[in-house]
């Protein structure tokens, strides 16, 4: 059982979307145990392990630091210990992942990696049913600015009427 953020990691990828012109047909989806906090990497399917090992690196550790260990069902050498029920929480954020894309995207999919950012911001902020706190409050101890906090408002107005 992970004891603070970013020290066990889920590894899982997401495949079959349309290849486009920056050479993405899959995404790299890297979820961290403690706060359910995801990162999501687009890439290709025939990335090899020097490939996904220096993605991991230059958006993961670069952030975080390494791990404790990494689990991972698509292939026995990326992980340190084979635990088939986290393998369902990384399933779930996949589900989500895909629900926001399809959110976002709309038509318009050949441009599908560069919604990523947003998507990834969308599901790291929005609230846990288990935790009742967004993976984001938990890994930083902090909500983050959401768009419509930054408008600003006239104090006078009312905006709702609760």
């Amino acid at each position: 059982m992970p004891t603070r953020p970013w020290e066990d990691v889920s590894i899982d990828f997401v495949l079959g979307l349309p290849h486009i012109t920056r050479r993405h047909n899959s995404i790299m989806v890297v979820v961290n145990r403690f706060s359910k906090m995801a990162h999501f990497m687009p890439c290709s399917k025939t990335s090899d392990t020097s490939k996904v090992t220096s993605l991991y690196f230059r958006e993961i550790v670069r952030l975080h630091g390494l791990p404790k260990s990494i689990v991972s069902d698509r292939d026995l050498k990326f992980s340190t210990a084979y635990h088939p029920q986290i393998d369902g929480q990384t399933k779930v954020v996949n589900r989500n992942l895909g629900n926001l894309l399809r959110s976002l995207v709309g038509e318009s999919l050949t441009t599908w990696d560069l919604i990523i950012p947003c998507a990834e911001f969308a599901y790291n902020s929005s609230t846990n049913r288990t935790t009742s706190m967004s993976p984001f409050e938990i890994a930083h101890s902090l909500a983050p600015h959401k768009p419509l906090d930054l408008i600003p408002l006239d104090p006078h107005i009312r905006v709702s009427k609760d």
